[in-house]
């Protein structure tokens, strides 16, 4: 795999576009885009999995209400 190769920019509307070639291919649809003095760096976003988000995810401390309460007794079911 080379690890140069020319690219052109074009005009998409009013943004600039690279038209990124197949050998440089990033996973996914979405990057992060950075800039370092003249130079842009594309890192592809990585896909988190539900455990990954859940474990950022702030704990609830909200007091749930009582939702039994007045209701009336259940009736004793023999199966």
């Amino acid at each position: 795999m080379q690890s140069q190769r020319l690219a052109r920019l074009f005009r998409n509307g009013r943004n600039q576009a690279l038209r990124i070639p197949r050998e440089f291919e990033l996973p996914g649809d979405e990057v992060i885009i950075h800039k370092e003095g003249d130079r842009l760096i594309l890192e592809p976003v990585k896909t988190r999995n539900l455990l990954g988000i859940l474990a950022k995810l702030k704990p609830v401390n909200d007091a749930f209400p009582d939702v039994d309460n007045g209701l009336l007794p259940l009736d004793d079911i023999r199966l």
